[in-house]
């Protein structure tokens, strides 16, 4: 042995025994194993627990007599009756800002005929239709604004009741006390409560009333019985009333815009066959055309 191989030796430790090496490497694939066991056995048994309850709903979902699963709920759509539509125009009314204005503004239209009326607090009138050819004439004599047989001054309109069954009896107690006919001679208990209903409808949609008195209108309205909803109509919704009078009522708006009944501004009754077959809109204005 030169001097290289026995310094070699010396720094060089001798191999290990085989029965070291067996067991060293018997320590290694043990600690090997162990480890994934460890991490693996609760995801194997948690997909286990997965796939077999799947497995039993599908058989319970199949087996014979099995109860069918609950339908789910459906939306139904609201019903809304003639008593919803007045109420709900009346709230809208009685929010409504007060109109103020020069003139009464009241436009009405019957098929292809419309009529106009400017009418200021003195009663002085202006009119324009087919019998004035288009032109905004004067009338010669003042005319007061009319519930149905009895007239009223517009201090009265802006006084009347604000509540319903007030409203009512003060419009009765007027209708009583009147002097109106019909061709038959004076009119009746049954003339006088026809005329009230009609009165009520002249108030939400032909006169000045205050936006609290057309809402107590509008109710005193809804509390009749057999008021009934028809549905969806040009310009709202349209009601039949007590005595076939029918109604356009818009409740977003508060507003009717159509009837079948009309107290014209000469104090004549005008009957419409349909809820729309008489039009009208009605508000204050400053300005009377030329």
């Amino acid at each position: 042995m030169n001097d290289l191989q026995t310094l070699r030796a010396a720094l060089i430790p001798a191999e290990p025994a085989q029965d070291v090496v067996d067991r060293s490497r018997h320590r290694l694939q043990n600690r090997m194993l162990a480890v994934p066991r460890r991490r693996v056995r609760p995801l194997a048994i948690g997909a286990g627990l997965v796939a077999a309850a799947a497995a039993a709903a599908v058989v319970v979902a199949t087996l014979p007599g099995a109860p069918a699963p609950a339908p789910q709920p459906q939306a139904v759509a609201p019903v809304v009756t003639g008593q919803q539509v007045l109420l709900a125009a009346a709230t809208v009314a009685e929010r409504a800002p007060a109109g103020t204005g020069t003139y009464w503004h009241v436009r009405t239209k019957v098929d292809n005929s419309a009529w106009e009326y400017w009418t200021k607090a003195d009663g002085k009138v202006w009119f324009r239709g087919e019998k004035s050819q288009g032109r905004v004439v004067p009338l010669a004599l003042p005319m007061p604004f009319r519930l149905v047989a009895a007239d009223v001054t517009l201090d009265q309109l802006l006084a009347l009741p604000t509540e319903p069954t007030t409203l009512r009896d003060w419009i009765a107690n007027a209708l009583e006390h009147s002097d109106a006919r019909t061709s038959a001679g004076p009119l009746t208990a049954s003339d006088r409560e026809v005329a009230l209903l009609q009165s009520l409808v002249s108030l939400v949609s032909t006169l000045p009333a205050p936006p609290a008195v057309r809402a107590a209108a509008f109710r005193a309205i809804a509390a009749y019985p057999g008021v009934r909803a028809l549905g969806a109509v040009p310009g709202g919704q349209g009601l039949l009333l007590p005595g076939d009078d029918r109604l356009v009522v818009d409740p977003a708006t508060g507003r009717v815009n159509g009837t079948s009944v009309l107290v014209t501004g000469d104090g004549a009754m005008m009957h419409g066959a349909e809820p729309g077959s008489i039009t009208v809109s009605a508000e204050w204005t400053d300005r009377l055309p030329k």
